[in-house]
């Protein structure tokens, strides 16, 4: 019986050795590599080129209707109504206020998320790299966060700061007022850039943690000896050479603070009104949850918000072929 199952299994194993032997005879030079990629790349093409190609069409085209034979051509018009402000610093004055609203919501959350994660990124690789007790488990401690999902995040801490949550039940013990955390526009943006930052952390103080570690030691034992002072060393040694890691913590976290969608949308609603709204959260209401589904609007502010990542991307692929020439 044994016998019998490896004979099968090796007939099965073996069937496609006569395909590959024609194809190995009849294709010459690298196009036999083009068998090996090729349902690959038909799969990449199902699922990223013809997506890309429908929201092309669907930002060309007008109306609420679904189907792409049944929208009308409307050229650029969906473009212009998005971009049709008396003064773009002042989203009231737009057509299209709430995308307003979420391009400079967005903006704020980028500057804030990105910066304050970036030094605390920074700060704790830092830490986590020197001498101290406990190490490995802090270590895991700060990664964790990165392994649970965006939507679990976003439960967990709205669990701890609803009116009856955790957190008020905490000050309520302390004798302090509870405050409305989720319902107040200041602090839901504040909460929202936390959560962010508390979810994702993690991962860019293991990149830097990473740069710090493939420093050389005889650079810093030469430092030492030559008396040089913390913040001279760091400023001076330290943080050149952690430039490309820098970079990339940086462009990865612009990338993923442009498309910030997750965590707030479960934590605050895009609220309280238009607070903690975000050019994402804009692109799915418009496309998805609206009542009048506008199709095209929707397409034609995720090809804006595409044009912006692909710049972000360029960035990081260039600054990573700069900093392989320096290497």
């Amino acid at each position: 019986m044994v016998k019998l199952v490896a004979a099968l299994y090796a007939a099965l194993m073996n069937l496609p050795e006569r395909p590959m032997k024609w194809a190995q005879s009849q294709l010459s030079g690298g196009r036999l590599g083009w068998v090996f990629v090729g349902p690959n790349l038909a799969i990449f093409a199902i699922f990223t080129f013809l997506p890309i190609a429908f929201d092309l069409h669907y930002a060309l085209t007008g109306g609420t209707q679904l189907l792409p034979g049944d929208r009308p051509y409307v050229g650029a018009e969906n473009f212009a109504s998005l971009l049709d402000c008396t003064d773009h610093f002042d989203p009231n004055s737009c057509r299209r206020d709430l995308f307003w609203h979420g391009i400079w919501n967005t903006l704020a959350f980028v500057g804030l998320q990105v910066g304050l994660m970036l030094f605390f990124s920074l700060l704790t690789a830092i830490v986590l790299n020197g001498r101290i007790i406990g190490r490995s488990f802090f270590r895991a401690a700060f990664f964790y966060p990165v392994l649970l999902s965006p939507v679990v995040v976003a439960l967990i801490w709205k669990w701890i700061l609803q009116r009856e949550g955790l957190l008020n039940a905490a000050m309520e013990g302390v004798g302090a007022t509870p405050v409305n955390w989720l319902l107040d526009g200041n602090w839901a943006f504040f909460w929202s850039v936390f959560v962010s930052i508390w979810a994702h952390m993690g991962f860019y103080t293991l990149i830097l943690l990473a740069g710090l570690q493939s420093i050389p030691a005889e650079i810093n034992e030469a430092s030492q000896m030559d008396a040089t002072r913390p913040f001279r060393h760091f400023t001076r040694i330290t943080l050149p050479l952690l430039m490309p890691n820098v970079l990339v913590v940086l462009v990865l976290g612009l990338i993923r603070a442009v498309q910030i969608f997750d965590e707030v949308y479960v934590l605050t609603g895009g609220g309280p009104g238009s607070a903690t709204t975000f050019v994402v959260q804009y692109i799915y209401k418009t496309g998805f949850a609206d009542q009048v589904r506008q199709y095209g609007l929707a397409a034609a502010a995720s090809l804006l918000l595409a044009s912006v990542l692909l710049v972000l991307t360029l960035i990081q692929m260039k600054g990573q072929g700069g900093g392989k020439q320096r290497g």
